[in-house]
């Protein structure tokens, strides 16, 4: 069957701050929860430098693994002898004509990326915003405009201003709430009227320590009580979006790589079950406006014992769940693991699949697995799916003018985009878009590196910022550049 996708599907690429805009200290933005984590490596996992009330300096483990409980009178640091990736990422904040240019030589219609809240409300307690940072994300918005691509907008993208981390724990104060809510109708009154598509969180399933959530456990009844905050946060956004932007559509993203049974002994089987729920506990909450029948069996499990009766809620929660839902569901999608009985529950990671190659980061490559997970999505929600990250981090070689032969990537895409297309024609999943991850080289969140590369153009930069961050397009960005402006059909090439 033709891969060729319905008219209108949106092509494009998907960046975060953090690892993509730099701009660190300028133009009045503030620190970041992001900002105070270091450089790493597959060996080196990254992590937070931490300074107790004594003058001690600790470096728990990173936010990424399930980091280990913080002190409480730890107080988040960086020093200058290290090099923190975010200060600096690829510098999108002076580079962004540029980058959009290139971006719409591959006839993208969609860019995705994420406001820095702390540019916006450096503290994020602030009673106005600041106007440097709104202007340049204007600046951003019309440039896109200029090239008729339109804005996929991150309202928080696993960061906060770190104060409010440090102050009122993070999430897990109810508080942030409000802080929140001033953030995201700022962003609705300023720009809804260039912007349709928004996410509220992103990978909120991943819900982990001073990166995504600003607390100081990434387990138990902290965790759990921070991503019900975040779901009533979300809710009163789509709510109040929907109000002041009549044609807006809201999603939230998740980290759903697919879990398969081990073997096909039942209790791997039924373990599997159980794993799937880890997931399905975020998505169905907001997808369906409601807690799933299997939310205490999930709480319970990472040691809330009391299940839902020990989250604290307002009365009225449960109403604004319900009129807060989203409009459509989207997704990362990576990798496939398989899960048996005995294993941890998890949200992302896994075991090996012995069936797959793997990136040299070691992500089982399955492409059907995306298919799998369109289906499953839309089979349990009914609503629009958004794949809004896929690709594979690459060792990238380039040549003395810095271009890169990487058809490890095209044929990584061609395979993922294959499996897509037929969930769409085949299985009849309603798909709004694709946005690649990253359509330029970025600094890899989960090691902090540079050479972890995704992108369809080239960044001079390695591992410690060094480099004169020119861009150059690799070998795939010719190739995906066929494929969107055939709307898939040379898929079938």
């Amino acid at each position: 069957m033709s891969k060729q996708l319905p008219e209108g599907f949106l092509w494009g690429g998907a960046t975060a701050d953090f690892q993509y805009e730099g701009g660190f200290g300028e133009g009045g933005r503030g620190d970041l929860s992001h900002d105070y984590e270091t450089n790493g490596s597959l060996e080196n996992p990254r992590h937070h430098t931490m300074k107790l009330a004594d003058g001690k300096i600790i470096s728990p483990k990173s936010s990424f693994i399930d980091a280990e409980d913080v002190p409480e009178d730890a107080v988040p640091i960086y020093l200058d002898s290290q090099y923190y990736p975010s200060h600096k990422a690829v510098d999108f904040y002076h580079h962004y004509k540029e980058d959009i240019k290139l971006m719409a030589g591959m006839d993208f219609n969609v860019f995705r990326f994420s406001i820095a809240w702390s540019r916006i409300f450096p503290t994020g307690e602030e009673k106005e915003p600041n106007e440097e940072g709104l202007q340049f994300y204007d600046n951003v918005i019309d440039e896109l405009a200029k090239y008729n691509m339109q804005p996929l907008i991150t309202i928080c993208h696993d960061e906060m201003p770190m104060n409010l981390a440090v102050k009122y724990n993070g999430w897990a104060n109810r508080k942030l709430i409000e802080f929140y809510l001033k953030f995201a109708k700022v962003l609705f009154k300023r720009y809804g009227d260039r912007v349709k598509y928004w996410l509220t969180f992103n990978e909120i399933n991943a819900v982990r320590g001073f990166g995504p959530t600003g607390v100081r456990k990434s387990h138990g009844l902290d965790r759990y009580q921070a991503a019900h905050n975040m779901f009533v946060a979300s809710a009163q956004a789509v709510i109040a979006g929907h109000e002041m932007m009549p044609n807006s559509m809201f999603g939230a993203m998740y980290a759903l790589s697919a879990f398969y049974p081990a073997t096909s002994k039942p209790e791997d089987i039924f373990h599997n079950m159980q794993q799937n729920k880890e997931n399905w506990y975020f998505v169905d909450t907001m997808g369906r406006g409601y807690y799933p029948s299997f939310a205490d069996e999930v709480l319970k499990r990472h040691g809330v014992l009391g299940g839902l009766s020990d989250i604290k809620m307002n009365p009225d929660d449960k109403e604004i769940l319900e009129k807060g839902q989203l409009d459509y569901i989207a997704f990362s999608y990576y990798r496939s693991a398989t899960s048996k009985a005995g294993d941890k529950f998890v949200n992302v990671g896994g075991n090996d699949n012995p069936y797959l190659e793997k990136t040299p980061w070691g992500w089982g490559v399955d492409p059907l697995g995306l298919r799998y997970t369109m289906n499953l999505i839309y089979d349990r929600i009914q609503k629009p799916i958004f794949i809004v990250e896929n690709g594979m981090g690459a060792i990238d070689k380039a040549d003395e003018n810095g271009y890169v032969e990487d058809d490890y990537r095209i044929d990584y895409l061609q395979k993922h985009l294959s499996a897509m297309a037929d969930a769409i024609n085949i299985d009849k999943v309603p798909c709004i878009g694709y946005t690649m991850w990253a359509p330029i080289d970025l600094v890899s969140l989960s090691t902090g590196e540079m050479k972890k590369r995704y992108g369809f153009v080239y960044v001079d930069m390695d591992d410690l910022g060094n480099g004169s961050l020119k861009r150059t397009p690799k070998k795939s960005y010719k190739w995906m550049k066929h494929i969107i402006e055939t709307n898939g059909a040379a898929l079938d090439d």
